[in-house]
């Protein structure tokens, strides 16, 4: 079996947030994008968050002088497709608007192109369902912003073809990301599931007056986002265990972890809940710009993933 080529060109089908992510650290990795987007400033966008993102790229990565001359644009679906090596798309969470896109994909592309998508929720082989073959189709569900946070999972359907998720696999690696292939597909994936229990739950405290929004960031940022930027929950518990590991801790501090579930809360997301979060948040965030407020995530991310580097991955 013959090794494919490193990919060289990648067309990017839409620029909101992800996309604008992803075009930033392919250009920061040398390869030529193309952007196919119906925005008519798309020219300008991009080129506004290059000048964000690209101080926060993965270290090695290009100059930004050079971006320019490998960027191009084109507003036809199959004309920014027909030469691309890799097509990733990020379009609205519309089943019927991605079906009719991957069919004209499918129709325009190179027979050997690896068409990705960014979707959070939908499945492969629904999305791929008006192609004539599907089998390289594959998602990759990045984590926002995309070209700060390594994880993409990595998401076959029972048509996806094993070589188009060896090759996804390879080429999130080649742009310093970390692909995690999941075993079977699941509504919302993984990650986001994670995150969400996590919101249910920091919803349902602040509605309840145990916390303020602002209080709420500061014990996740203080406690278990500090924990979690270093180990997964389950080697965490591991070590609560002490020299006995989970099975120790499940045994005994984790045995009333059933009825501690029961307690967790059931918010409904109200009009007085929604509006209280939404007067919250401007209050304590609306005093800076979104450019700042990425500004100072991504700085804070970025620090957090070289001090990582420098010690190493040292989890078993």
């Amino acid at each position: 079996m013959t090794t494919p080529a490193p990919p060289r060109t990648v067309t990017v089908i839409g620029a909101g947030t992800i996309g604008l992510g992803w075009i930033a650290l392919f250009l920061g990795h040398g390869l030529r994008v193309k952007v196919n987007s119906r925005r008519p400033d798309a020219p300008r966008i991009v080129q506004e968050a290059l000048d964000l993102f690209a101080p926060f790229l993965p270290e090695g990565s290009e100059d930004p002088a050079g971006f320019g001359e490998r960027l191009e644009f084109e507003p036809d679906v199959e004309r920014a497709v027909a030469d691309a090596d890799v097509i990733v798309e990020n379009a609205p969470e519309n089943l019927e608007l991605k079906q009719e896109l991957f069919a004209r994909i499918g129709k325009a592309a190179r027979p050997d192109a690896l068409i990705l998508s960014s979707t959070s929720t939908l499945n492969p082989d629904d999305m791929g369902a008006l192609m004539a073959d599907s089998a390289r189709l594959v998602v990759g569900h990045p984590f926002n912003p995309p070209h700060v946070v390594p994880l993409v999972e990595v998401v076959a359907g029972e048509r996806t073809s094993p070589e188009a998720v060896r090759e996804a696999v390879a080429f999130f690696e080649s742009v310093s990301r970390v692909p995690v292939v999941l075993r079977k597909p699941v509504l919302a994936f993984a990650a986001n599931r994670l995150q969400s229990a996590l919101l249910r739950e920091s919803i349902h405290l602040v509605k309840e007056g145990v916390v303020s929004l602002e209080e709420l960031d500061r014990v996740v940022t203080h406690s278990i986002g500090l924990r979690w930027a270093t180990v997964g929950p389950f080697l965490a518990f591991h070590l609560g265990g002490g020299t006995g590991g989970l099975r120790k801790w499940l045994g005994t501090l984790g045995s009333g972890l059933e009825k501690g579930w029961e307690l967790l809360g059931r918010p409904t997301l109200d009009e007085e809940t929604i509006q209280s979060l939404i007067e919250q948040a401007e209050q304590v965030y609306g005093g800076s710009s979104y450019e700042e407020l990425v500004r100072e995530r991504d700085t804070r991310q970025t620090a957090v993933l070289k001090a990582l580097a420098e010690v190493g991955d040292r989890q078993p």
